[in-house]
């Protein structure tokens, strides 16, 4: 069942087009993830859904019901900021039963609510400290606690975790997938990480300049992007791309040629040849796990070694081809390389993508 439905919705600041004609479903109980680089709408997205700022055009329904002219307060959504936007003067009870006693709440509803939600996110014990006596982590707990006691329909996340430091993103990261199997609630969450999105998501939406680019869960489209802006955008380190000119099309099979290739080409299977031909510029798509340093494969780059960062477990190279273009791979185990030193990369073709001169996945 369709719980949120945003039907071609557009919003223009002006004669600036913010958000073009975006449509999208979540179903009741799902927990999706907006992404895409600055600028892109995701937040502008979330405050259309929320109320916060007027449709421009198309509508926006929430368990049903058409909610594009209702007011924020009404339409059954708590939304959880970047900034904690705690009182500082109040303690964490307080700060968390304020929304409740506006709305004049039974005093001991509010209490059983606050309690509950306290329970849910570990901050029993903290009840009666004021916001300066939290560190960030605890204030993020607060600021979603201060959402649970609502008892909404709809959960709104912007871009929560990244006044953090890494290890307590870390940590905030579980909890709120725990919070999400726990309360059943569907869930919208805003990011710019997309490690945070691989990891919390049953649905990922990509944006780009106020368009949807692709939807699908995080293996869809780490496995099947639709073009090089996605490819680039889910995963990390990022997918490396190498421009290739087809030397041959046999129906689902491509060859294509580059100087960096070992073996100067390699035949390609392909869903669709999107009509490609022979001489045309493509661009070869790689991640960087699935390169093995110095292993054996027709599909075998030669690189030349710029620098490697030896993270513990794994490795990390950072290269170019003869050509100039810039190649990454990572490894298991920790290596040591000289820059300017050549190396072999080595991947199986079956994990090779391939896009058109548009950026088109074939």
């Amino acid at each position: 069942m369709e719980f949120l439905k945003l039907d071609h919705v557009v919003k223009k600041f002006g004669e600036a087009t913010v958000i073009d004609g975006v449509s999208l479903a979540a179903r009741e109980g799902e927990f999706v993830v907006f992404v895409g680089p600055s600028g892109c709408g995701k937040s502008t997205l979330m405050r259309l859904v929320a109320g916060l700022d007027e449709v421009t055009a198309g509508s926006v329904h929430i368990d049903g019901v058409d909610v594009t002219e209702v007011q924020p307060a009404a339409r059954g959504v708590s939304m959880v900021f970047q900034s904690y936007a705690l009182y500082p003067h109040m303690n964490v009870r307080q700060n968390m039963s304020f929304g409740l006693k506006m709305i004049k709440t039974p005093p001991d509803e509010i209490y059983r609510r606050v309690s509950d939600a306290a329970a849910i996110l570990k901050l029993d014990h903290l009840l009666e400290r004021r916001p300066k006596e939290l560190s960030g982590g605890q204030r993020q707990r607060v600021a979603i606690g201060r959402a649970i006691v609502r008892k909404p329909k709809l959960f709104l996340f912007d871009e929560p975790l990244s006044n953090l430091d890494a290890e307590l993103r870390g940590e905030m990261r579980v909890e709120i997938a725990k919070l999400h199997q726990e309360l059943g609630v569907t869930m919208v969450y805003v990011t710019h990480d997309q490690i945070e999105a691989m990891t919390l998501a049953d649905r990922i939406v990509v944006l780009r300049a106020g368009k949807v680019e692709q939807i699908g869960s995080p293996s869809e489209l780490y496995d099947h992007p639709v073009n090089t802006f996605v490819a680039g955008f889910i995963g990390s380190p990022k997918m490396n791309f190498l421009p290739m000119k087809v030397s041959a099309v046999n129906g689902r099979q491509i060859i294509v040629g580059n100087s960096a290739l070992r073996s100067g080409q390699i035949e390609l299977p392909v869903r669709d040849n999107g009509g490609v031909r022979v001489g045309d510029e493509v661009t070869m798509g790689l991640r960087p796990e699935h390169l093995e340093l110095g292993g054996e494969s027709p599909l075998t780059l030669t690189v030349r070694s710029d620098y490697v960062e030896n993270l513990g477990g794994t490795s990390q190279f950072y290269a170019q081809t003869a050509d100039g273009v810039a190649v990454t791979a990572q490894a298991p185990g920790r290596h040591a390389t000289t820059r300017g030193e050549m190396m072999m990369l080595a991947a199986s073709p079956k994990n090779a993508y391939l896009f058109d001169a548009k950026g088109h996945a074939l």
